[in-house]
């Protein structure tokens, strides 16, 4: 187990709350899985949530069993363990929470149970389109490249994951990895006193190496007889770019609420499409940014056309004021949002703390997303438009 003194803390106190939330952020994912190991850190995942604590009881049955709730998340580049308790219990939760990931009792039981609930989660995203099309996106986006990995592995990787290897990686890897503990809460649970006053620290030692980039691998969409999800998109701005909101302002430009210029014309102009949204995500070596829309038989290559269309005019035009003012509150809306919800707060805090090479501060991010001018989206809008992609998942056969 690391000294915990090396561990920064990010602490936000509110006393009025009832309730604490504790997020231990490790920066380690799927990226990170050796060759031929796929789905390593989505295993551990599971194993780390689930491996007895206390009296045999798994960490997040005893978590829950206080009235409290508890996730994870893997990611590309991250990993997430948070829980949300009452504020008395918080003692005992961070204490057992810290234990549970950093110094886990793995065993063969756990790990057959969890691989279980894991191929059934593969299954589950194998039967759903929208799944199946945003791995397939980012297989498109970054071809043999490890952002291209689907976070899960495959069937076959985590059928031959044994314990081991899990051990091997939890004490190799994951232990090696910058982590952070974020605390949104009324007061510091007591185990937390020990961590380290350095809220920088983890994103200054979150050195995952880059890996070259190769070339997009676009080709046709195989448009389905029936409804299909299809993505159009393309490579954005990494994580270490300081301008990169601009498309996080631009995936609002062409998202799914009703201010947005796609919402106008692909769903209300032309009727294509109920359900779309865009995103745009950020790596070490590059982003990735995406339209997704579900599409009825025979609408696929008009919808793709429009955002085509749309992209195209805002690299010629930049968007108008009343756009750009609407998408601009819009994504500064949500990290309100975020930052005003305890659990939420403390998951935003958490991968801050491993993102950012300076301590972060809410302000100066709003400030930032406000900064963003037509000319940025403009830009933004160009780079996405010279090197454009669409995946459509399911296929024809």
């Amino acid at each position: 187990m690391i000294p915990v003194n090396r561990i920064p803390l990010v602490l936000a106190v509110d006393e009025r709350l009832r309730t604490t939330s504790i997020c231990v952020g490790v920066a380690y994912g799927a990226r990170h899985d050796p060759a031929g190991r796929g789905g390593l850190a989505h295993m551990l995942e599971h194993l780390l949530m689930s491996a007895p604590v206390t009296g045999g009881t798994p960490l997040v049955q005893h978590i829950e069993s206080r009235g409290g709730s508890a996730n994870a998340e893997t990611g590309l580049e991250h990993m997430l363990f948070y829980a949300q308790v009452d504020a008395d219990d918080a003692d005992q939760v961070a204490e057992l929470l810290l234990r549970g990931v950093l110094s886990p009792q793995l065993d063969e039981a756990t790990l057959e149970t969890e691989r279980s609930a894991v191929l059934q989660e593969l299954a589950a995203a194998e039967a759903d389109p929208a799944d199946v099309v945003q791995d397939a996106f980012l297989g498109t986006l970054f071809p043999g490249h490890p952002l291209g990995r689907p976070v899960g592995g495959t069937t076959q990787e985590v059928l031959a994951l044994d314990l081991e290897a899990v051990t091997r990686g939890h004490r190799e890897q994951f232990l090696a990895a910058p982590l952070a503990v974020a605390v949104v809460g009324p007061r510091l649970p007591a185990p937390l006193a020990a961590l380290a006053d350095g809220r920088s620290e983890a994103a200054a030692r979150a050195a995952t190496p880059a890996t070259p980039l190769g070339p997009v691998r676009a080709a046709e969409p195989a448009w389905p007889a029936g409804f299909g999800w299809v993505a159009v998109g393309g490579r954005s701005a990494g994580l270490a770019e300081t301008d990169r909101h601009r498309y996080a302002v631009l995936a609002n430009l062409l998202g799914g609420n009703a201010s947005s210029v796609l919402y106008r014309e692909l769903r209300v102009a032309a009727g294509l499409a109920y359900s779309f949204q865009a995103w745009d995500r950020g790596y070490t070596e590059s982003g990735a940014w995406r339209v997704l829309i579900g599409v009825d038989a025979g609408n696929g290559p008009a919808a793709v056309d429009i955002v085509t269309r749309e992209l195209a005019r805002l690299a010629a035009d930049g968007p108008t004021a009343a756009d750009l003012d609407a998408a601009r509150r819009h994504v500064r809306m949500g990290l309100v949002l975020d930052t005003e919800t305890p659990m939420e707060h403390a998951r935003l805090l958490a991968m801050r703390a491993l993102t950012r090479p300076v301590p972060w501060d809410v302000a100066r991010e709003l400030d930032e997303i406000a900064a963003v001018s037509a000319e940025d989206v403009r830009r933004a809008a160009a780079e996405l438009s010279a090197g454009l992609v669409a995946v459509v998942r399911p296929e024809a056969s």
